[in-house]
């Protein structure tokens, strides 16, 4: 029921994107179970993927989640990245961090790059 439930959500939606922390230097297994239940199904196929990270570190992870989405999806959007180190930060400092206007305009940037790329994909 819940993988159903899954799946429409990807299938209802322009682009997925995907923050997950790492997990001993590798992809968290809730995250690669999900990313296991999209392969060879018609709910991916071309849709626009996108990381967003919230740490840092976790290059390691990062680097195993681009060669899994680069299989799983042809519209993985390996340029558009987006890293915002919240890590230690309280929710209130988190908060705050992400209103700085450099990070704002960062967070904008990305989400208007997305946003062209996936009315691109639409054509």
């Amino acid at each position: 029921m819940a993988v159903r439930e899954f799946l429409e959500i990807v299938c209802a939606h322009d682009c997925i994107i995907i923050s997950s922390p790492e997990y001993i230097r590798a992809i968290p297994g809730g995250l690669k179970n999900a990313i296991d239940w999209l392969v060879s199904r018609v709910e991916v196929i071309g849709k626009p993927i996108a990381l967003v990270h919230a740490s840092h570190r976790g290059d390691d992870m990062l680097a195993s989640l681009r060669l899994v989405l680069s299989t799983v999806s042809s519209n993985f959007l390996e340029h558009l990245f987006l890293r915002i180190p919240l890590i230690g930060k309280s929710p209130e400092d988190a908060v705050k961090f992400l209103c700085l206007p450099e990070n704002e305009s960062q967070i904008r940037s990305f989400l208007l790059d997305l946003e062209a790329l996936v009315i691109s994909a639409r054509a």
